[in-house]
């Protein structure tokens, strides 16, 4: 079951990223991960994207939530907290 009834307002979109590891990175926003995956990114037992997430979430001092999305940087899908991205009014300018 999906935790968010719609998709992040910034999905589709490619935002520079506002703070964290990939500051100032370009990243491309699918949606919310519980959307994408049907279930918490902490349920994906063995995915790589949420297993990175949960070591560099933890040194960024990220709350442990399902406000995270899911993208790519370059190739790489990663889920970042929304807390890194940048507004919508700032991303759509």
């Amino acid at each position: 079951m999906s935790i968010h009834a719609k998709s992040h307002p910034l999905a589709g979109q490619t935002v520079t990223l506002a703070s964290g590891t990939f500051a100032g990175e370009s990243y491309w926003i699918e949606d919310w991960w519980d959307r994408v995956a049907g279930k918490s990114w902490m349920d994906c037992d063995g995915n790589p994207a949420c297993l990175e997430y949960a070591i560099r979430s933890s040194a960024e001092g990220d709350l442990i939530s399902d406000e995270v999305v899911y993208g790519k940087v370059g190739p790489f899908g990663k889920l970042v907290h929304v807390r890194h991205l940048p507004t919508v009014e700032a991303a759509n300018g």
